[in-house]
């Protein structure tokens, strides 16, 4: 399956299930953690939340801070909600593999609950993609699954989601982390935590150059 076919079918999936999936968010506060990535930015700073999903709670959440947001997602169910949600962002259906944007656009970039359905043999040129269009010094937010989630060390497979099989793919943390490295970040934050009865390795990196 190639990239085009690999998004039509996940944004097909989520077409499906985005109402239902906006419905629940509020069951996973993630307050916390966004709290630690919007303690290092700047006034003002431009944000990319990739799978924005239905805007709640990350777009919301960081329109509220004063951040100029981004949006993109593939599903354009959960881009229509997104907009009616979070009206003062900039939502638009993009394959964030494909990022359209100019280098060096923004000061943030987040990846809440996103990464993880993409094949892993993508996720070096993804987080090079992300390093290209962050500013020197700009922060990355990442969700990443692990053994905690799958029951393996390493996936590439389907779980069960809302009644639907989606797609999954995790390293072994320290594998995801070296990728990384190698993209041109350096890691600030790393911790598993429990959110919404799911465990989900969360990263915060540092794009070098400061």
């Amino acid at each position: 399956m190639n990239v085009n076919e690999t998004g039509d079918s996940l944004a097909s999936l989520y077409d499906q299930l985005a109402d239902t999936y906006a419905a629940g968010r509020h069951r996973f506060d993630t307050t916390p953690i966004l709290e630690r990535l919007a303690q290092r930015l700047p006034t003002g700073a431009r944000l990319l939340d990739v799978g924005c999903g239905a805007g709640e709670p990350t777009a919301c959440y960081f329109l509220n801070q004063g951040c100029a947001v981004v949006g993109i997602d593939l599903s354009e169910r959960m881009l229509t909600l997104a907009r009616q949600r979070a009206p003062e962002a900039d939502f638009r259906r993009m394959d964030m593999r494909q990022l359209d944007f100019p280098a060096e656009s923004f000061d943030a970039i987040t990846a809440v609950y996103s990464v993880f359905h993409l094949p892993r043999a993508d996720h070096q040129a993804l987080f090079a993609g992300f390093a290209r269009v962050l500013q020197p010094g700009g922060v990355l937010l990442l969700t990443l699954a692990t053994r905690e989630y799958s029951g393996h060390d390493e996936f590439d497979g389907e779980v069960e989601f809302l009644g639907r099989c989606l797609p999954y793919s995790h390293d072994r943390p320290e594998a995801a982390l070296n990728k990384l490295r190698a993209a041109g970040f350096a890691i600030l934050d790393d911790r598993l935590l429990a959110i919404g009865g799911e465990t989900f390795y969360w990263v915060i990196a540092g794009k070098s150059g400061v």
